[in-house]
């Protein structure tokens, strides 16, 4: 055998040896306590695997261990164990005071254990007694309020409904005359036209205005369109450039004057209504009623045109027949004494003027045109607020060209 050979096999079995000899001290330096536990030193050749660390805590600590990575040296625990059916009444004691676990750590162990409280078992459902009937209270009917008089106060406003209403909900006739009110308010603007007359055409200037003011709003009203502020002025501003017209001009081309007035503000309120982006119907509506209220409004500047003598009987001989009206009489009857009425006061007032007993056929037909007006002031259930406009103006409106016409016929 070679010299280098023998090196060989004596080097190879030292090392065994060795290995040996450390083996066998590793073995010698592990130690088991009586649960299992392992403790180990810090020395080298401890087992990575075989550390296991188990201590007793109290109650609220977590256990922390370490799963072993060989599964034939892992250990298992069996505890006592509760039942999730049944839950004892806990008696509530004054624990010792532990350390505070970690947040996370009581949290993690909270997840483990029972649900505890302190409440009672609920006692068994037993059905609540049926309630005893109680005896509903005798009803007697409401007593209804007398036609003529006021309903019971109430919180949710006035519930006493209107002479138009109550003429539709029973069914009677659309025509409601203005009554006695707007027939006082039109003798006394009767008056001060008269009056206004006598002095000059620009003191009759002042009640004519409100006249044209007052037929613009109403007969919007009448229609049902309100608030219509801008139809309402549109036909206003036309009966003040008709008033300027007359008054800048002679008497002869007063008649002119209006007319060209009514021509002009017919085409502008066609032409407003066409740049109008309503609805087909409620343009044609809007149209009639606009270039009817500006005619009306326009056609009472006439005053300005007839002769005063003849401006004088006519407000008298309205004043008269729309009070006369008014009166609680049979329909055929109020009317006989209504035109008698404008005819006497023709007589009357054509005595202190110059027309004389000729004033009897201008009051008439002057009475006529009031009673006109009356009856499309009440017409289709009018509320208060036209008898209080278009009752009180359409009268003398209409009464206008019957007072030109004839105060020129009999001048």
């Amino acid at each position: 055998m070679r010299p280098y050979g023998l090196l060989r096999a004596a080097r190879s079995k030292c090392s065994r040896r060795s290995q040996e000899g450390e083996q066998q001290s590793m073995s010698d330096d592990q130690q088991y306590d009586g649960y299992g536990q392992r403790s180990y030193g810090q020395g080298y050749g401890s087992e990575p695997h075989a550390q296991q660390q188990y201590q007793q805590q109290p109650y609220h600590q977590q256990q922390h261990y370490q799963e072993p990575a060989n599964t034939q040296d892992a250990q298992t625990w069996q505890g006592q164990t509760w039942d999730t059916q049944y839950q004892p009444q806990v008696q509530h004691q004054q624990q010792p005071h532990h350390q505070q676990p970690h947040p996370q750590q009581a949290a993690a162990e909270t997840a483990y254990l029972p649900q505890q409280s302190g409440a009672y078992p609920l006692p068994p459902e037993t059905p609540a007694p049926a309630p005893e009937p109680v005896p509903a209270a005798p009803t007697t009917p409401a007593a209804s309020p007398a036609p003529d008089s006021y309903s019971a106060p109430t919180t949710m406003g006035n519930a006493r409904i209107t002479d138009a209403q109550r003429a539709r909900a029973e069914g009677r006739s659309p025509i409601i005359p203005p009554g006695a009110q707007p027939a006082g308010l039109t003798a006394v603007l009767a008056l001060l036209l008269a009056g206004g007359a006598d002095v000059g055409p620009y003191a009759l200037l002042v009640p004519l205005v409100i006249l044209q003011a007052v037929t613009a709003a109403g007969w919007f009203r009448l229609n049902g369109m309100w608030p219509a502020r801008q139809g309402i002025a549109l036909a206003f501003a036309g009966a003040l450039v008709a008033d300027v017209a007359v008054l800048a001009v002679d008497d002869e081309y007063a008649l002119p004057a209006i007319l060209g007035s009514l021509g002009a503000w017919v085409l502008l309120t066609v032409v407003l209504q066409l740049r109008s982006y309503a609805g087909a119907d409620e343009r044609m509506q809007g149209l009639m009623a606009t270039v009817a209220s500006a005619s009306l409004a326009i056609i009472a500047t006439g005053n300005l045109a007839a002769a005063p003598d003849a401006v004088i009987v006519g407000a008298l001989a309205v004043a008269a027949a729309t009070v006369a009206r008014a009166l609680p009489l049979p329909g055929p009857v109020s009317i006989v004494v209504a035109l008698a009425a404008g005819a006497g006061a023709g007589i009357l007032a054509g005595g202190l003027t110059d027309i004389g007993g000729q004033g009897a056929l201008l009051g008439l037909g002057a009475g006529v045109c009031a009673l006109i007006g009356l009856r499309v002031a009440s017409y289709d259930y009018p509320s208060r607020f036209v008898h209080m406009t278009a009752g009180v103006a359409l009268p003398l409106t209409v009464a206008v060209p019957a007072i030109y016409l004839l105060g020129r016929a009999l001048a």
